[in-house]
């Protein structure tokens, strides 16, 4: 039987186009050394949502059967301990193959990334990039900063039903950043069709204080006698927001909704005063970290834009330009996760 042979032209319609990346997959079993590094350690309820990630990083050195210790390192939350840029440059002294870090340094922590960099170390930012890219490989970005403003008209919609209602907006303050985009795309989504029956009467800042937008909250509800749901666009101002409407006693006439912390949420998701909260999930986050760094270390994927590979449980994922930033790669999350009542207590482990 003669084997039939396509012809070039044939050939080339099928081929992978240039600068196209197979699907990677991490090989299991190698030795990869790795630190972990957070904003800081802590017991607070941020310290406690680092941990969330590194429990997830751990998670994945499990799966991957990487016999060397994780390092889980940081700067001690008011306390002394080693600065994030002292962990990095001890870090490179010590040869790892893989860094990965919350960044809360800025741009100070540029030289020691460039200089582990330098040295064949790969630098896998998370939660906080470097600003600048500088020394770093790529990203791990929570979630797409342009869905969240859609995400709290979802909620608000939800929560609201048909009939909708008065809303208010409290936000931590008007300056740029991701809260801000975040009411702009809320309000945004309000004028189309679906949420015509959402009337915005207010929005109000809270300086990213606790008390300060707690009083917010309680002056939204003495203004608007007849509001239905405050959305706010931070946990500060969000948990502010659920313990202003508790302490009237009004969770039956008047609802929250927002990013907030599960574990600081989970009495108010749970009670009705908060039916809804989104989030991204830390352990997630970890989780997704450590792959992308094992998967760089043992060169099964480079940092380059359009490379795609398997993470896991998590399933595939691209490496891509990053939006928010001139220069730098980026590993999108994403999506947002939606926590009520039925979901919320397992995320505030």
């Amino acid at each position: 039987m003669k084997r039939m042979l396509l012809p070039m032209a044939v050939l080339a319609t099928v081929a992978l186009p240039m600068h196209a990346f197979a699907q990677a997959t991490a090989p299991p079993g190698n030795a990869v050394s790795m630190v972990f590094m957070p904003k800081f350690l802590g017991t607070d309820k941020i310290g406690k949502l680092f941990d969330q990630a590194h429990d997830g990083a751990e998670q994945a050195a499990k799966e991957l059967r990487n016999p060397t210790p994780l390092q889980y390192i940081g700067p001690i939350l008011g306390g002394d301990g080693p600065s994030q840029i002292e962990v990095v440059t001890n870090a490179t002294a010590q040869g790892v193959k893989a860094i990965m870090f919350s960044n809360n340094s800025g741009d100070a922590i540029v030289p020691a990334a460039k200089a582990a960099h330098d040295n064949g170390i790969k630098v896998v930012t998370w939660d906080s990039p470097i600003s600048s890219a500088e020394g770093e490989d790529v990203f791990i970005a929570q979630i797409d900063v342009g869905q969240g403003g859609p995400v709290l008209a979802g909620m608000a919609r939800v929560i609201l039903g048909p009939d909708g209602g008065k809303v208010a907006v409290l936000s931590n303050s008007p300056d740029p950043g991701a809260p801000s985009a975040w009411v702009k795309g809320f309000e945004a989504a309000l004028k189309q069709p679906p949420y015509a029956k959402l009337e915005q009467v207010d929005l109000v800042y809270g300086n990213d204080d606790d008390e300060f937008s707690y009083k917010q909250a309680l002056a939204l509800i003495d203004k608007h006698r007849d509001l239905k749901l405050i959305v706010a666009a931070t946990s500060n101002s969000v948990l502010a927001a659920a313990r202003a409407v508790q302490d009237r006693k009004l969770c039956g006439t008047v609802k929250v909704t927002g990013f907030g912390i599960p574990s600081d949420m989970l009495g108010y998701v749970l009670n009705g005063c908060a039916p809804q909260i989104a989030l991204w999930r830390y352990t997630d986050l970890g989780y997704l970290a450590y792959y992308t760094a094992y998967l760089l270390a043992t060169n099964a994927i480079g940092a380059e834009e359009g490379q795609q590979f398997t993470a896991g449980r998590l399933g595939p994922h691209t490496i891509t330009k990053d939006p928010i930033r001139d220069h730098g790669l980026r590993v999108l999350l994403g999506p947002w996760t939606v926590f009520d009542k039925t979901t919320i207590e397992a995320a505030a482990k």
